[in-house]
C-alpha cells in the first residue's frame, strides 16, 4: 500500500524564482527531497484563473510562459514533464458532482506551477496535471473542491497548491527585497492562525480589516483553500514550510500537510544566497 502523499501550498512569487537560489527555493527544493516519489503532482495555480473548472489531460502540457519584462533567460525555460490523462480522469471523478472538464489542448503549465516544480521536482519526470481556479465560484467552493481531492492523495498524488495570500502589485516597494508592510504581515499571520488551528475556517478570512488590501483580486488567495480543504478533509493541521514577506506587498508564506516540514525554513536560511536585487520593472508590468 502507497503511503498518504503530501499536499503543500506555495507562495510562489516572482517566476524568476524558477532560477534562483533563495531561502524559499532552497526550502522548496529541501521539501520536495523529503517527499515520497510521487505517481503524479496536480497542480493548483493561480495563473490559471478562468470562468470553469478544468484540468489538463494533454500527454505533453506545454510551459507557458505568463509573463513579460523578464530576462530571456526566464523565457528561455523548459519544464517538460509528461501529463497524464488517466490522472486528469482521476480528478474528474474525485471531484464529483462537481463538473470538470478536461482540457486536452488549450493550456500546459503556467509559472505558478512550474518556477515550484522546477525546485521541488526538479528532473521533470513525474506527471503533472494543472486544475484550474475558477473564477466564478466563492471562496467557500473552492474549499469544498480541496476537500474532494483528497482521495489523491491515497493514489500516490501528490497536491501543489500555488499562489500568494498577500499579493498586491500595486503597493510593491522595490527597496525592501526582505519583509513586509504592517498590513501584509498582519494578514499573513491571520491566515498562518487560521490554517494551522481550523483550515475548514479559513474561507472567512476575507473579513479581516486588511484583506481587501492584501488581496485586491482572489487568483491568488484562492489556491490557499485547496490545502485548507484537504487538511480539514484529513483532520490534518497544515505545517508552515517557510515564511516570510518580500517587497513589502507579497507574502511567500508556504504550507505543507503529511510532510516533513521542520527544519526546510531554517536550513534555507542557513544555506541560501540572500534575494538579489529585482530587474526593475514596474509592478504593472508584472505578472509576478
Amino acid at each position: 500500500m502507497s503511503p498518504v502523499m503530501p499536499a503543500v501550498f506555495v507562495g510562489h512569487g516572482s517566476p524568476m524564482n524558477a532560477l534562483e537560489h533563495n531561502r524559499y527555493t532552497e526550502a522548496w527544493r529541501a521539501l520536495g527531497a523529503a517527499m515520497p516519489e510521487p505517481r503524479a503532482i496536480v497542480a493548483v495555480s493561480a495563473h490559471w484563473y478562468i470562468n470553469a473548472t478544468a484540468v489538463t489531460a494533454m500527454a505533453r502540457p506545454r510551459t507557458i510562459h505568463d509573463f513579460y519584462g523578464f530576462p530571456e533567460e526566464l523565457f528561455a525555460f523548459d519544464y517538460p514533464a509528461p501529463g497524464s490523462e488517466e490522472i486528469a480522469a482521476a480528478v474528474v471523478d474525485a471531484a464529483k458532482p462537481i463538473w470538470v472538464g478536461t482540457d486536452r489542448d488549450s493550456w500546459g503549465l503556467d509559472h505558478g506551477t512550474w518556477s515550484v516544480l522546477a525546485h521541488m521536482f526538479p528532473n521533470a519526470d513525474i506527471p503533472v496535471v494543472q486544475l484550474s481556479v475558477n473564477a466564478m465560484k466563492p471562496p467557500s467552493d473552492h474549499l469544498e473542491l480541496g476537500r474532494r481531492l483528497a482521495s489523491l492523495r491515497h493514489q500516490g498524488v501528490v497536491v501543489v497548491a500555488s499562489g500568494n495570500l498577500v499579493h498586491n502589485l500595486r503597493q510593491i516597494d522595490w527597496r525592501r527585497p526582505d519583509g513586509g508592510e504592517a498590513w501584509a504581515e498582519a494578514v499573513d499571520r491571520e491566515a498562518r492562525t487560521g490554517l494551522t488551528e481550523s483550515p475548514g475556517d479559513l474561507s472567512r478570512l476575507d473579513v479581516h480589516p486588511d484583506f481587501e488590501r492584501a488581496a485586491p483580486t482572489p487568483d491568488h488567495f484562492l489556491p490557499l483553500l485547496y490545502l485548507a480543504g484537504l487538511a480539514a478533509e484529513a483532520g490534518e493541521h497544515p505545517q508552515v514550510v517557510v515564511e516570510g514577506c518580500v517587497f513589502g506587498s507579497i507574502s511567500m508564506t508556504s504550507y505543507g500537510i503529511g510532510c516533513v516540514t521542520g527544519d526546510c525554513d531554517e536550513q534555507a536560511k542557513a544555506e541560501a544566497a540572500p534575494l538579489p536585487d529585482p530587474e526593475v520593472v514596474p509592478p504593472v508590468d508584472t505578472n509576478l
